[in-house]
């Protein structure tokens, strides 16, 4: 099997990230019996590797990724799960904090494609999805590579999601706000109580700040568990000591003592999730793994999460940034004069139809910047003419609709001066997109799923 033939076999799967389902996906889930079928036909790979297990609504992505090149430059051999890739699929898997080749995908795919038949086969458990398939795939790939840890990013929610079979080391739930409100829960209660399932008996947990209603929820099952609570910045703090265009250097108060690091990543968002992933460390530190003060400092040195405030060029300043809900985007725009000189703002905005929409485009249009309204491949995006004239309503003057980003990037540099901040915006989708236009990447394109385009732009 090759590349391009192990992803058509993943496509053939209920894909719940790009195709719409009746019932939201976990309404149609009960239980996690058909994951839990499906390790045991695999020998329970999820049980042999220490695991640091990573919930939340924000941020829980670059969290995870700095605890995976910290324990990589301790001279661990890691495994890091995430979802969903920017560019690839083959992001989703990484070993030693890479993503794995496509030869090992296929190998990978072929291996367990016959045991997903036989879970298939059974009436009561039914098919297993797309997500459930790579979970799976990650946890038998770092199993049969041996990797001394594995990092598991939750995909959605927690207490249902396909991941929430693992026995980990440390659980972390980053900051909760509200979003996938038709799936999680329409309050912070709600998606708390979602996130707070990954919560597993007398299992530490590292909790980010949070608000008050999603604390309570956390806390109460903590107790429920009795699970150590570690929080933020109650028992871990950090102070920022200065940033520039390339990133940030922060000073951390930990439980164990004092760090000063350095990032690549901006934002005040950023300092949050590399002392939630300290915080993480410390935990491990404590149960005896040997994580030096070297291999701390170069692991976040070092640390790679793209299209988080990520500056792809300058003059103009051009940045791509996946925020795709309101708490997201209030704090992106808050953070942007504080970390980047610039005259005003051209936005490159595209959304997911099953987002809060009308509340992130009254936060884009309170200044009346300049506004490229386009849409990502992915088949959920919402049609620009339709985004266009949300931005009209709200007083914007300057608004165009494009069919692709590389058309809205086209029109965007034509309308930004030397002093100008081009920002994308509204979708991990359409930065993907802007990166593989600005950087010249290669996109894995799925024709099937694309989304029909006009023959023309206006």
């Amino acid at each position: 099997m090759d590349y391009q033939e192990s992803i058509n076999r993943l496509l053939s799967l209920v894909d719940h990230e790009r195709r719409q389902p009746v019932a939201p996906r976990q309404k149609q889930i009960f239980d996690l019996g058909r994951m839990v079928g499906f390790l045991e036909l695999l020998g329970n790979p999820h049980r042999s590797t220490p695991t640091i297990h990573v919930a939340g609504t924000k941020g829980k992505g670059s969290t995870a990724a700095f605890c995976d090149a910290v324990l990589a430059a301790a001279g661990y051999r890691t495994g890091f799960y995430s979802s969903p890739h920017l560019h690839s699929f083959c992001e989703r898997i990484r070993l030693d904090t890479a993503p794995i080749s496509q030869p090992r995908f296929a190998s990978l795919v072929q291996e367990l494609w016959p045991h997903r038949g036989q879970i298939g086969r059974s009436a009561e458990l039914g098919e297993v999805s797309l997500f459930e398939f790579m979970t799976a795939m990650a946890f038998w790939c770092f199993s049969e590579d041996r990797v001394d840890f594995q990092t598991i990013e939750v995909g959605l929610g927690g207490r249902l999601d396909a991941t929430n079979v693992v026995e980990p080391e440390v659980a972390v739930i980053t900051s909760i706000s509200l979003d996938h409100t038709s799936i999680l829960g329409d309050s912070l209660e709600q998606i708390a109580a979602e996130k707070a399932g990954i919560i597993k008996p007398q299992v530490p947990v590292v909790i980010a700040p949070q608000p008050p209603q999603a604390l309570e929820v956390i806390l109460s099952k903590c107790r429920e568990q009795r699970a150590f609570p570690i929080r933020l910045p109650e028992d871990v703090a950090w102070s920022l000591e200065e940033h520039s265009i390339d990133g940030q250097s922060l000073r951390v108060r930990g439980r164990l003592g004092e760090y000063s690091l350095r990032i690549p990543l901006l934002g005040a968002h950023q300092l949050e999730n590399a002392s939630t992933a300290l915080a993480a460390l410390e935990i491990l530190m404590e149960k005896g793994y040997a994580i030096s003060q070297d291999a701390i400092k170069q692991g976040f040195a070092t640390a790679c999460w793209p299209c988080r405030m990520e500056v792809l060029s300058t003059r103009p300043l051009l940045l791509a940034d996946g925020a795709h809900n309101p708490h997201s985007i209030g704090v992106l725009l808050r953070s942007l004069p504080e970390y980047l000189s610039f005259r005003r703002i051209v936005l490159i905005v595209g959304f997911s139809r099953d987002k809060q929409i009308s509340e992130m485009v009254n936060l884009l249009a309170q200044q009346g910047n300049p506004v490229y309204a386009t849409r990502s491949r992915h088949p959920r995006s919402v049609p620009p003419d339709e985004l266009g004239e949300m931005f009209r309503d709200r007083g914007v003057a300057s608004v165009a609709e494009t069919e692709t980003v590389d058309d809205a990037l086209s029109l965007a540099r034509q309308a930004a001066g030397p002093e100008d901040l081009i920002l994308g915006i509204g979708s991990l989708f359409v930065a993907a997109e802007l990166r593989e236009a600005v950087l010249g990447i290669e996109p894995e394109l799925y024709p099937d799923l694309l989304p029909a385009v006009k023959p023309q732009a206006r």
